[in-house]
């Protein structure tokens, strides 16, 4: 993300001026942070995943969406957009440009993200009391950490490795593998 001019604008604001912007931004008390593009792997990972969610929950009644739509968390003033995110609760079907009551996010690390993701941004998330999954994929090797809510409400650890390797999503009741998920996405060697 990148600070843009450090002037306070209402939620209310901030909708309206993302409605019609050419570049997204992310809210967070009040300020909003430009949005850095993607590179190849992972716009390729999460349109493998959005496909292959897309067809599991088809007919459920849940939805899914990809990194256009906000997840909002109204208790701590802040407007995320999630790689995916899917929503089984009716009332998020009341707004059209945000989703409250996600039961699953989905981040694709890059490196200018990866600490925000892990921390900050993982830890509002963790406020919204519908949310029962908050994955983490990694663009460079086949690995998926998935943090899982339990009955206790601490958030527990699961990761998923190797490129012959399956993994969950319990929230959703999918299991998918890691060539599923890593089509087409060529590793690069570390540099």
């Amino acid at each position: 993300m990148v600070a843009s001019p450090q002037i306070y604008i209402t939620p209310e604001e901030y909708l309206e001026l993302e409605e019609n912007s050419p570049v997204k931004h992310e809210y967070i008390d009040g300020y909003i942070y430009a949005m850095a593009g993607a590179l190849e792997a992972h716009v390729t990972i999460a349109v493998n995943l959005f496909t292959l969610l897309r067809n599991h929950v088809r007919g459920s009644g849940c939805r899914v969406y990809i990194s256009d739509m906000k997840a909002r968390i109204e208790s701590l003033n802040r407007f995320f957009y999630p790689d995916i995110m899917i929503t089984c609760d009716q009332r998020d079907q009341e707004t059209l440009g945000y989703k409250r009551f996600p039961c699953l996010i989905i981040e694709v690390l890059s490196d200018s993200t990866e600490g925000f993701d892990r921390g900050d941004k993982f830890a509002d998330y963790q406020t919204l009391e519908t949310l029962q999954e908050y994955i983490l994929i990694n663009p460079k090797k086949p690995r998926v950490e998935c943090f899982r809510r339990n009955d206790q409400g601490l958030w527990v650890l699961q990761s998923y490795a190797g490129e012959e390797s399956s993994f969950q999503l319990h929230s959703i009741n999918f299991e998918g593998t890691m060539v599923q998920l890593y089509e087409d996405v060529n590793f690069q060697p570390p540099a």
